[in-house]
């Protein structure tokens, strides 16, 4: 398994946005075969900070994940609701 934490500052007037966006894409992700689990978490003190918790079933699945549509639309839709680059 690989496994991906994904931290995202979002733009305070973007979070609901963001969380909308990024729950749909976790549902899609979910119906990916080499995805084993995807969370979605936000943080209780800052809600514009969000972990993604990414785990896939081997080191191939990854960039077979950033093929997707769903992941695509994803990635163009929250590129300007970050308030710092994703890491």
């Amino acid at each position: 398994m690989i496994i991906v934490h994904v931290f995202v500052h979002v733009k305070t007037d973007q979070v609901e946005n963001f969380k909308s966006a990024t729950l749909e894409n976790a549902q899609n992700s979910l119906k990916e075969s080499g995805v084993a689990r995807f969370d979605v978490c936000q943080q209780q003190d800052d809600p514009a900070r969000f972990l993604l918790v990414e785990v896939y079933r081997t080191a191939e699945d990854p960039a077979r994940h950033k093929e997707t549509a769903h992941y695509q639309k994803w990635r163009d839709t929250v590129a300007d609701m970050m308030d710092e680059p994703r890491s």
